[in-house]
């Protein structure tokens, strides 16, 4: 359902699937890519919210794409991978079966992206209920892969995609002692709503300038972006 127009004279060939007649419409001036460099893209009526390629901060390439149906054991087994240190307020759950039923329940009720670096699941962004206006997110990385800038790619991908659904805010709540995603969540905009003992209630306005930044295509985007 994706496909490209490269600025430039150049245009590339997409190994993504594209809707039926995608190509022929795009005509001789764009096409779908498949080059990782999207540096150029101007984007088509066939893209989503936020194009799925990207490339962390080491320079690796990778796509953030929805959660299917079979990606249940792989999620979970990303999750397998984080020991107790990487919990925050209570989650994910510790235990394995209570971990199944928490990822569960958000693949049932949540809109969910995962990070996918050539088959394995390395990230993983959600926000529930889905229908919501306000819905509520949880963003959790494999710790082999935090540190690059992945988490945040997951969060704009969430930003985009909320925003094209209508709603008018992201929350979440994160301990108060976990500065480095506090820092994460605040350069992107996040405002503190509440203060509590040990955690703080964080919200994001989409009507704000984010939503729309990270919904342009790449050729649009700042260097910073």
């Amino acid at each position: 359902m994706w496909g490209c127009h490269l600025r430039g004279d150049d245009d590339v060939q997409c190994g993504m699937p594209t809707e039926a007649g995608a190509s022929d419409e795009a005509g001789e001036e764009g096409a779908a890519c498949s080059a990782w460099d999207n540096s150029r893209c101007e984007g088509t009526v066939y893209c989503q919210a936020r194009c799925p390629r990207a490339y962390d901060d080491e320079g690796r390439p990778y796509i953030v794409r929805s959660l299917e149906d079979d990606d249940a054991d792989a999620l979970l087994e990303m999750y397998d991978a984080m020991d107790g240190e990487m919990t925050t307020l209570g989650l994910p759950p510790r235990t394995r079966e209570r971990c199944e039923r928490w990822l569960d329940g958000l693949a049932e009720n949540g809109l969910n992206f995962v990070a996918d670096v050539d088959g394995q699941i390395v990230g993983h962004v959600a926000a529930a209920p889905a229908d919501d206006r306000n819905p509520e997110l949880v963003v959790f990385l494999h710790p082999d892969y935090r540190g690059r800038g992945i988490g945040t790619e997951l969060l704009k991908q969430l930003v985009a995609h909320v925003d094209e659904r209508g709603a008018d805010s992201l929350r979440l709540t994160v301990a108060s002692g976990n500065r480095r995603a506090i820092h994460v969540y605040d350069n992107l905009g996040f405002d503190v709503a509440d203060r509590l003992r040990k955690e703080l209630a964080m919200t994001l306005d989409l009507d704000g300038e984010l939503a729309r930044r990270v919904k342009q295509p790449p050729a649009q985007r700042s260097s910073t972006e």
